[in-house]
């Protein structure tokens, strides 16, 4: 795809969750589908005639195996948020349909335990997780998504507590 292409394309509307615990770090998952390090947050497309905070919950639970009931939602970001994908990766990711995303970022307190939470689900996107400061997540984030991620934590960190 030439370049004029890619920039004509839409985004794709999706979520984000940035899930904090008691001690105030944030839940990071590695890609599975990616062998270096690739940290991400939950997220993930909002489905046709679904609410954002509904895709929210529903993406948090496909990724991590939460209930809504495990999290409280604190805030969210006030506007849409936007990330590029590099544009070799535009025609093999979403077929080519999409230039990047536009997402809303919920921040959700975690009022669960460790224990409650699992990647092993029906279609796992994470090999691994762990709990991560605001300010070193964006330092393990994929390069082109690492704009983006240093809004949200500016966005939202402030009402971490």
């Amino acid at each position: 795809m030439t370049e004029e292409e890619v920039l004509a394309l839409p985004y794709r509307p999706c979520v984000g969750v940035m899930l904090f615990n008691s001690d105030g770090l944030v839940f990071a998952g590695q890609r599975i589908d990616n062998p270096g390090p690739a940290w991400q947050m939950p997220q993930g497309g909002i489905d046709k005639g679904e609410e954002p905070e509904e895709a929210a919950l529903r993406e948090l639970g496909e990724e991590t195996g939460l209930a809504p009931a495990a999290v409280e939602i604190v805030a969210r970001t006030p506007e849409w948020l936007t990330y590029d994908l590099p544009h070799d990766l535009v025609p093999k990711i979403w077929k080519g349909r999409f230039r990047g995303q536009k997402q809303l970022w919920y921040l959700m307190r975690f009022l669960g335990s460790d224990a409650d939470i699992n990647i092993e689900t029906k279609h796992p996107e994470f090999s691994r997780w762990c709990w991560m400061s605001p300010d070193d997540l964006v330092a393990h984030i994929v390069p082109f998504k690492r704009a983006l991620y240093a809004q949200v934590i500016e966005s939202l960190k402030d009402r971490i507590d």
